[in-house]
């Protein structure tokens, strides 16, 4: 911890230096990632904490992090003896970010934060509650890099195109799309900075990111032509020709403020307040501001009948992966030496074998016993567990395939299992089905959903921290909107459930220093039948994987629920069985047993 006190001391001198009494560093780059390339990686660089996701505010005198129930724990080991207090961050008790810092900071004091990396939404936000206490908030400062004296570099990936048969729209099909929205919003201009937006629009992959086909852009769309800010050494020339025969002119990344700033003065510019930063739209000083939700993160959530059709050959490719996987966990137990990392690489190397495979679609999370309790945990050559004794393995992983992406949860029983795993095992399982066989009327706000998959557990007193839900892209970001399954979603009126959504289905329950159970598939929005009363939906289950029966307390489950469960194992094993054979078919048809012969 000594390195992060000493990084933090240099952190405070640069504010001593600029006047500054509250320095706060979001998780976030110019273009608010989720996954951030190394270069952005600031607040993880200053305090230790390696979760995704967490704020830091630094004062001069103390600091805190903040960080959701996912990450509780790890942040709780990883920040001590840092000097940096854990705000956990959604209970009760534990004031926001802005609020802490206007209780601890007197009046005239100045807060920075660079406002390249903060959003026009979140700017807002720290501006009227900074007004409010009679702070002055200064977004142009980035002192927490000036801190960093050896600042990773730009990403160099390679980017190239998204083609037939696995792009199943155009992009003059896109950016048609596209602008018939500008057009309703009366705005003559558009500017993208979300990367996969950028990628979904112009039918590109890259690789700037792990695990996340994307590359560093920008993009500004006229009425007539578009414009992507992107370093071209990343293109081949065929692919550049091609985008120009397309009507996309290519310009240097860092040009974006130079073309904003030159938009014909009256004209309109929609912008996402949510997907675009402040110190972006700063350059932006002679047009009129038209905020909407960009249409493109609208566009690609809803997917097409080609992708649907893609991703349900993706999902048999992956299955099969997963059987050959836990055919040979099975087999090795007691002979091998297994660890958390083992499952990683095994994982890993049975997806490589399918066909169109990429890449894993986030970092493999194998967490046994204790660790499945942090729902994000990730383990790592210094600190992991063997897998050994009796205990629950959770582990939840996922691939990225040129047809679309992945991302399933099981949990799977080592040694012997005890009454009450099997009961919250159970609890977790009802709560999953009880979603899976939803039906509700279009448009319904997606957080409506969360209290089916959580019913089962409250009975039994329990909850989870993070969400249910979340949108899955097309061979794009595993996490996606606009679709959150969760109460504690802040309310998003775009956030409404529509045919063709790919969505997770994930509840769990997480006793800590025990044990760790989630359970999860990718379901499909998709049309059920429409009333009187209007169209209704329901969810198609994509995710064809055995759900271990070894773990259910049976007594637990009503008819029709063992039914559900029957049924999906049934349907896993004529589309897998096709596709594997020795060990691995022996172990999916052992898996796939009706529950109650």
């Amino acid at each position: 911890m000594s390195v992060v006190v000493e990084r933090l001391e240099s952190l405070r001198e640069l504010m001593r230096r600029h006047g500054v009494h509250a320095c706060v560093v979001p998780t976030s780059d110019p273009h608010l990632s989720e996954y951030l390339p190394q270069r952005w990686q600031t607040r993880e660089w200053l305090s230790g904490f390696t979760g995704s996701a967490g704020t830091l505010v630094v004062c001069l005198d103390t600091a805190a992090l903040w960080a959701d129930s996912r990450y509780w724990e790890q942040a709780e080991a990883e920040l001590q003896g840092s000097g940096i207090d854990v705000m956990r961050a959604g209970a009760a008790d534990v004031p926001a970010p802005s609020a802490w810092v206007a209780e601890r900071l007197q009046a005239g004091s100045t807060v920075a934060v660079d406002g390249h990396v903060l959003s026009v939404q979140a700017g807002r936000q720290w501006r009227e509650a900074c007004e409010k206490a009679g702070l002055r908030l200064d977004t142009r400062l980035d002192l927490a890099g000036l801190a960093w004296p050896e600042r990773p570099g730009l990403p160099d990936g390679t980017i190239r195109a998204h083609e037939a048969p696995w792009a199943c729209r155009t992009r003059a099909q896109n950016l048609a799309a596209v602008r018939e929205a500008m057009q309703r919003n009366d705005a003559q201009w558009h500017l993208l900075s979300a990367l996969d937006d950028i990628a979904w629009l112009f039918n590109l992959r890259g690789n700037d990111i792990p695990y996340n086909p994307v590359f560093l852009a920008h993009a500004l769309i006229g009425r007539d032509n578009a414009r992507l800010f992107v370093d071209a050494g990343k293109i081949p020339a065929a692919l550049q020709a091609e985008l120009l025969a397309d009507g996309i002119a290519l310009h240097p990344y860092e040009a974006i403020d130079e073309a904003l700033a030159a938009l014909p003065e009256g004209e309109r510019l929609l912008v996402d307040p949510a997907r675009v930063t402040v110190g972006l739209l700063e350059a932006a000083t002679t047009v009129t501001h038209v905020e909407a939700v960009n249409p493109a993160h609208l566009l690609k959530a809803r997917k097409n009948d080609a992708e649907i059709a893609n991703v349900r050959r993706v999902m048999e490719h992956d299955g099969a992966a997963l059987c050959e996987f836990f055919a040979w966990f099975e087999a090795a137990q007691g002979s091998e030496r297994i660890t958390e990392l083992t499952i990683d690489e095994r994982i890993t190397a049975a997806r490589a074998k399918q066909p169109n495979f990429v890449s894993p679609s986030f970092g493999t999370i194998a967490a046994y016993r204790a660790n499945g309790a942090m729902p994000h945990y990730h383990a790592t050559p210094a600190a992991h567990a063997v897998i050994e004794g009796d205990g629950l393995l959770l582990i939840d992983s996922g691939g990225q395939y040129l047809g679309g992406t992945t991302d399933v949860t099981r949990v799977v029983p080592v040694g012997q299992v005890s009454a009450e795993q099997k009961r919250d095992y159970t609890a977790v399982l009802k709560g999953m089905i009880a979603l899976s066989r939803a039906v509700f009327p279009e448009d319904l706000p997606a957080y409506a959903l969360d209290a089916l998959a959580r019913g089962p557990i409250w009975q039994f007193g329990a909850d989870y921290g993070h969400g249910t839900g979340h949108g899955v892209g097309y061979f794009m970001n595993v996490h996606e909107g606009p679709q959150s399954i969760s109460w504690r979603a802040t309310v998003n009126p775009h956030a409404l459930m529509a045919p063709g959504m790919i969505t997770s289905n994930e509840p769990g329950l997480y006793r800590p220093g025990r044990w760790g159970i989630r359970i999860e598939n990718l379901v499909l929005a998709r049309a059920h039948e429409t009333t009187e009363f209007g169209r209704f939906l329901s969810f198609e289950t994509l995710t064809l994987c055995p759900i271990d029966a070894r773990c259910i307390d049976v007594a637990m489950l009503a008819a029709d629920e063992i039914a559900w469960l029957d049924a999906y194992h049934a349907e896993v094993r004529a589309r897998l069985a096709p596709l594997v054979d020795g060990a691995a078919l022996d172990w999916l048809q052992r898996h796939t047993r009706p529950l109650q012969a």
